[in-house]
């Protein structure tokens, strides 16, 4: 039993206890906090207003201090604050003072021009993954260059602040993850102009347009207006649950199966019946077919059959988004993680059986495309030198349900946790590279490109210069008669030049048809540059390629004008010949065209078309052929002269979930 003393003692150690936490939280409430896009070593925009704010108790005095400014200010009821610095010239290091009831120090500022790049992953593309980069790094130091990488991150509902996430100096040291296009064409105006130049990288690998636009935007549009009503305001661990409630519900009505989760690991059996198990085409990716928009744990099951037990034998998949466990009659003989990886397993002599086989892959695809993909001569057994063709029908079963979002499921995403955040702090302009995740809808961009632009443009009140890169080469099995959905793409990002203020890189030339990401990103940047010295910074220069002007039938002979000729037209072929024409008449079936320089036209015959309608220049995935420039080095513009329909025209974004 307690004493009075020991009593008395506790209620006081107690009450002393409440004291220091009652304390503790005023001070807390008190701590003035700056948003986290504020860190040592930025830049600041130079020549403008700069947007500086934080969080704070209400009605809290805040003073901020930069280079000769001194400014006050009291956080509002609901504890923002924000002060606009006045405009300053380049300049620095300088340090951000902000006092309230603490006190931060943000060291080694400079002032000069801020750069926002944003897009999938050919704008994520490192330093480290470009071509040369022992040597580029090895060469980055550019003090003045700085950089900040926006951490990855989706909401449903806009953020107010960011992940915390800091800004680097360009050295040896950092520059291996900067964003490659941003760092050499950042290095490009550094040296130019002798300013500081920042960085801010908020890009994110196979993001689609619509992820990065606001619901605002969205309903500001009438090719949208209808989708984005579909979309429920709640937060994000709502809307993860009525999707996983609607998938569930979806697949368990599609195979006629409940998904309970458990180890069915027994699917790679031989043995297992798969008789009432659905089918899929493979290579496609399953979005396309009955599976249609689904992340998580699929089994796929093929069966051959054998005369005699094969010395030597291997399983060849193209590739499979994005991972995969593969099994010979229940025996694993391979694993591979990564979406673009192409896989080759040896089998076992000794687990092949004469009569039926069973290949049978788990595959985990984790977000955006799944399933097996690529080129379908890749899917196959080869059997003591004998090949045997896999494409076409495989039997699949559904084992579990992703539990996450994927950044494209949803519209405004990545806007969200992204863009939003950053509003209203002041840079000069955006530069974009983006358009690979939205090929399948490429005439849907010609909306929703410019919605994006539009809706950025709204969101800071700024008419801000927006430099965007085209798709660059590519293979692809498309072509003007069977329709090129990438093609139509860069048509989209062409059409988008209608709208002030903006410019495109065409880098047709510079691609590799074989890999999306092309590693030249010095020539990307460097053309993204030569723009904004022409436009911005009163270095006249030619900044792009021929673009299609018009086009005349004269005896058998079809000639071209074009615009932005620079000092004149000219080609890569030794012997005058041009690449990547095409002619058709009124049945609309293209054949190739021959094509030659005069006078700074081109002079173009078919035979089969003396008298074309419709004239087409690199209307294919690979436009690596396309050998028409200027003198200055710049490719020309693919283009079409017709109308006619193409094979996106009527597929549309939608909201699966």
């Amino acid at each position: 039993m307690l004493s009075i003393k020991k009593f008395t003692n506790m209620i006081l150690m107690k009450y002393k206890l409440f004291i220091i936490l009652v304390l503790t939280s005023i001070s807390i409430q008190g701590q003035v906090t700056v948003a986290s896009i504020f860190s040592d070593n930025m830049v600041l925009q130079r020549n403008t207003k700069i947007p500086i704010w934080g969080w704070a108790k209400a009605n809290e005095k805040i003073t901020i201090k930069f280079h000769n400014q001194a400014k006050a200010i009291r956080a509002a009821k609901n504890g923002k604050w924000i002060v606009r610095l006045d405009n300053e010239n380049s300049g620095g290091p300088y340090i951000l003072d902000i006092k309230g009831e603490n006190h931060i120090q943000i060291k080694n500022v400079l002032v000069g021009d801020v750069w926002l790049c944003s897009g999938q992953s050919n704008m994520e593309w490192t330093v480290g993954q470009s071509d040369n980069a022992k040597k580029e790094i090895s060469d980055a130091t550019f003090p003045t260059i700085r950089h900040i990488k926006i951490p990855t991150e989706i909401n449903s509902v806009p953020n107010t602040d960011l992940k915390k996430t800091t800004w680097e100096v360009c050295s040896p040291e950092t520059v291996a993850a900067f964003t490659g296009i941003g760092y050499f064409y950042a290095k490009e105006l550094n040296q130019k102009l002798n300013i500081p130049i920042g960085l801010i990288n908020t890009s994110w690998g196979a993001s689609s347009i619509e992820t990065w636009i606001s619901r605002e935007g969205f309903e500001s549009s009438e090719e949208y207006q209808e989708t984005i009503a579909q979309m429920p305001k709640i937060n994000l661990e709502d809307l993860l649950k009525l999707k996983l409630e609607n998938a569930k519900k979806r697949i368990e009505t599609l195979q006629k199966y409940s998904l309970t989760n458990d180890n069915i690991s027994f699917y790679k059996d031989l043995n297992y019946n798969d008789v009432a198990w659905l089918e899929l085409q493979q290579p496609t990716i399953w979005e396309e077919q009955s599976l249609g928009n689904f992340d998580g744990v699929v089994w796929l099951r093929k069966h051959f059959t054998l005369t005699e037990i094969p010395k030597n034998a291997t399983l060849e998949i193209p590739a499979i988004d994005d991972d995969d466990v593969t099994y010979i009659n229940g025996f694993e003989i391979g694993e591979t993680l990564g979406w673009n990886i192409k896989r080759n397993y040896k089998i076992p002599q000794e687990i092949l059986k004469k009569g039926d086989n069973v290949i049978a892959i788990k595959v985990t695809d984790n977000g955006g495309s799944g399933g097996i993909h690529g080129d379908e001569n890749i899917l196959k057994l080869t059997i003591d030198n004998k090949e045997t063709q896999l494409a076409g029908t495989w039997k699949f079963q559904v084992e579990s349900i992703k539990n996450n979002i994927n950044r494209n499921e949803f519209p405004s995403l990545c806007f969200n946790a992204m863009i939003n955040p950053l509003i209203p702090f002041a840079f000069k302009g955006v530069i974009w590279y983006q358009g690979e995740e939205n090929v399948k809808r490429a005439s849907q961009y010609n909306k929703a490109f410019p919605l994006l632009i539009d809706d950025w443009r709204k969101k800071w009140n700024v008419n801000f210069p927006f430099y965007y890169v085209q798709l660059a080469t590519f293979f692809t099995k498309d072509n003007s008669n069977e329709g090129c959905a990438w093609a139509e793409l860069r048509e989209a990002q062409n059409n988008t030049l209608k709208i002030p203020n903006v410019a495109m890189v065409v880098t047709t030339d510079i691609g590799s048809p074989n890999d999306i990401h092309p590693t030249n990103k010095q020539t990307v940047g460097k053309r993204l540059a030569s723009i904004a010295f022409n436009n911005l910074y009163d270095f006249k220069m030619i900044c792009s390629g021929p673009t299609f002007k018009t086009y005349e039938n004269k005896e058998n002979l079809t000639v071209l004008t074009f615009d932005a000729i620079g000092s004149g037209l000219t080609t890569t072929d030794k012997y005058g010949y041009l690449k990547g024409f095409e002619a058709a008449g009124k049945d609309h079936v293209f054949y190739y065209a021959k094509a030659i320089i005069k006078d700074d036209k081109v002079i173009l015959t078919c035979d089969k078309v003396p008298n074309p309608i419709a004239i087409r220049f690199g209307w294919m995935g690979d436009a690596s052929d396309c050998n028409l420039f200027n003198n200055e080095g710049y490719p020309a513009n693919p283009f079409r002269t017709d109308d006619w329909n193409t094979i996106t025209k009527n597929v549309k974004y939608s909201i699966k979930n």
